[in-house]
């Protein structure tokens, strides 16, 4: 939307207040609260901080998007929500506001039990928030951070504008945002529970955060900051579940982060690549210092692990004090364009922030990331920032107004708005400026490394369950053997991570098992590791990085077609050839082949090149006698003598066969071969 229109439009609609103060429809989703009736006064329940309160809950929202209407709670097909809630009070110093933000549970009949629902297109959960905007006059500032994170690939909470209703009152413009927490749709990390007191289970999952204490949450413990000290409390498993040991293992992971970052050790093994997951503290920082959050780094910053994975930043939060915007009621004006958040001298956060800014590896990788999300047509260019800004002002200028009427304090939207691109704008250009040089890895080099086969629902055989035989196998499509030191599967929701002895021969094949004990039983080989957690029955995306983050290959696999059909039937997903692009469906097959047989592994026998074009060369320590071909179903197509020393594989199409070869001492050996 033109920016003239847009301003056109907010000065028509203030026009209009007057006729605006009576509530009765809106553009936006209306949510309706009534809380249960007080038995000593006969009125509705106040609200409280702690404990919760018991109420209705309607969400009106017309499923074809039209405009909605307090008079749509009698039609149930208007109601994206209606059914019980428990609620709270949330926030700290916004508690003191008039108007108050919430916290509730959505909550079955028997109102004991979670109701797990999607509220506003929100994939379903229990607990929710609903974000009062405090101290925010442009109202949109939490939303597009929140936005931002998830368009540049990290998981931040889902948003949904609403305009709120509590006991008959008007109570604003409101955001129904997800709370953090573990789960597969939020934060995927493993639930853990008292029992997981031993490696590997202690390892994972954990969500902390660096916050002030005014919560009520008790301190987990304090670390350093260059000019005071950062508080952290434990968040996942919460404060009264967490052990002694899980306390004491996920703290160890912050502090040896904190001396590795300190000693700038960027060593694959033992250094801070080697804790965190680079990626998604480089990120974390990009939406920090491109708001440049007040509170960043020392207060609301979220970090978790999940079972067997690396320490992660995020997901981003409470990012109202931002894009120019401060407490500046109490004297504070913190929000700069020109300063590091992380080195500021107010809120810099534990020292690892400013310690991993100043390794030169570390901010070359946040230098390369800031100017690949700059470029045109990415999020963090300006004028992607504006359209952005432009129609999230757009959905809100009606009740903007209405918003303004009752609480006052929306009292120039349109020069808000225009305060917040004008920031943007030099805030891109000093960091432009400022952030350095990312030539040293601009072009990492890459190890020749492809997904070749997945196994992500296995049927059950036997004594054999289906979590218990996933796999997922890595071959090595150079010359020469690489050492896999360093390398993870980055992606939340299944962990690995190479020893840093770990290699793979030239033109071999590894795999990676759910459970290399069930792996090694049922399909008669080994695997090299076993990853935490297990492969989604319907899609995932498996990627391998290398210890900076940097993808080495990515396959988002489906249960849905185009992909074949893999999905519970006996059958694993097959890449044709290591040369065809293994992000296309169309390049895969589904298939049941024994594992045990799909290598030339016998002594005496090479069979070359893999894959082949046209012909097969077959060597032996004795001579060969006979070669025998057959399709992926085990269809024979030719059994012929050997008459020379390679097979004319020009006349089969791109896929995969099977080959028999026997030499005159009846030694016999099967193998898959690849035709291109």
């Amino acid at each position: 939307m033109a920016k003239n229109y847009l301003f056109a439009l907010l000065a028509v609609l203030f026009c209009l207040s007057a006729q605006a103060q009576v509530f009765t429809d809106s553009n936006l989703p209306i949510v309706i609260i009534d809380t249960d009736v007080n038995p000593n006064t006969g009125q509705p329940q106040e609200i409280p901080d702690d404990p919760r309160v018991m109420a209705n809950m309607k969400i009106i929202k017309r499923p074809d998007g039209t405009r909605n209407y307090l008079t749509d709670t009698t039609n149930p097909a208007f109601l994206d929500y209606d059914g019980r809630i428990s609620i709270e009070l949330r926030g700290s110093s916004s508690q003191t506001l008039p108007k108050k933000g919430y916290g509730l549970t959505t909550l079955q009949a028997d109102d004991v039990s979670n109701n797990n629902v999607p509220l506003l297109g929100m994939p379903e959960e229990n607990d929710w928030i609903l974000n009062a905007l405090a101290y925010d006059p442009s109202l949109i500032r939490d939303h597009i951070s929140y936005k931002l994170s998830g368009l540049i690939g990290n998981y931040a909470p889902r948003t949904a504008y609403c305009e709120v209703m509590v006991n008959g009152e008007y109570r604003g413009l409101y955001l129904m945002q997800e709370k953090i927490k573990a789960d597969s749709d939020r934060v995927n990390i493993l639930k853990m529970t008292p029992s997981d007191n031993a490696l590997p289970q202690l390892t994972g999952g954990y969500i902390t955060k660096a916050d002030k204490l005014t919560g009520g949450d008790p301190l987990a413990w304090t670390m350093l900051s260059y000019n005071g000290v950062t508080d952290y409390i434990h968040e996942q498993p919460k404060p009264e579940d967490i052990t002694t040991q899980q306390h004491n293992y996920i703290q160890s992971r912050f502090q040896a982060l904190a001396a590795t970052a300190n000693f700038n050790n960027t060593a694959i093994a033992g250094g801070y690549p080697s804790i965190i997951d680079i990626p998604s503290f480089v990120d974390f920082m990009v939406i920090n210092e491109l708001s440049s959050n007040a509170d960043a780094y020392q207060l609301s910053t979220f970090f978790h692990q999940d079972r067997g994975g690396k320490l992660r930043a995020g997901p981003v939060w409470d990012i109202n004090l931002s894009y120019g915007n401060d407490l500046f009621a109490f004297g504070l004006d913190r929000s700069h364009y020109d300063v590091w958040q992380f080195d500021n001298l107010d809120n810099t956060g534990s020292r690892f922030w400013k310690d991993l800014f100043q390794s030169p590896a570390y901010r070359c990788q946040f230098a390369r990331r800031w100017n690949a999300l700059t470029q045109p047509g990415q999020p963090i260019r300006h004028n992607s920032l504006v359209q952005m800004i432009d129609a999230a002002v757009a959905l809100i200028a009606e009740a903007a107004i209405r918003e303004n009427q009752k609480w006052a304090t929306v009292p120039n939207l349109a020069g808000e708005i225009d305060d917040m691109k004008l920031f943007l704008y030099n805030r891109i250009n000093w960091m432009n400026a400022n952030i350095g040089s990312f030539a040293a890895c601009a072009n990492p080099v890459l190890p020749p490394l492809v997904i070749s086969r997945i196994n992500y629902n296995p049927n059950a055989s036997g004594p054999y369950s289906s979590n218990d035989s996933e796999f997922v196998e890595i071959t090595n499509t150079g010359a020469t053997s690489l050492s896999l030191a360093g390398i993870y599967l980055r992606e939340p929701g299944v962990n690995f991570q190479f020893a840093a002895s770990a290699s793979v021969a030239a033109g071999s094949s590894i795999f990676l098992a759910s459970n290399t004990s069930a792996f090694q039983a049922r399909y008669g080989i080994s695997a090299i590791g076993q990853f935490t957690r297990n492969l989604p029955n319907s899609t995932h995306p498996i990627v391998l990085a290398d210890a900076w983050g940097n993808v080495i290959d990515s396959v988002v696999y489906d249960d849905d077609a185009p992909w074949p059909d893999a999905d519970g039937n006996g059958q694993y997903l097959q890449l044709i050839s290591t040369e065809l692009d293994n992000s296309l469906a169309e390049n895969w097959i589904a298939t049941g082949s024994s594992l045990a047989t799909d290598a030339f592994a016998g002594e005496g026998f090479a069979v070359y090149p893999m894959p082949v074009s046209d012909w097969l060369h077959v060597d032996g320590a004795s001579q060969i006698a006979r070669f025998t071909i057959a399709d992926a179903g085990g269809k024979q197509l030719e059994s012929n003598p050997m008459t020379a020393d390679k097979i004319d594989f020009s006349k089969y199409s791109s896929g995969f066969y099977f080959l028999k070869i026997e030499d005159v001492n009846g030694n016999v050996r099967t193998g898959k071969v690849i035709r291109k």
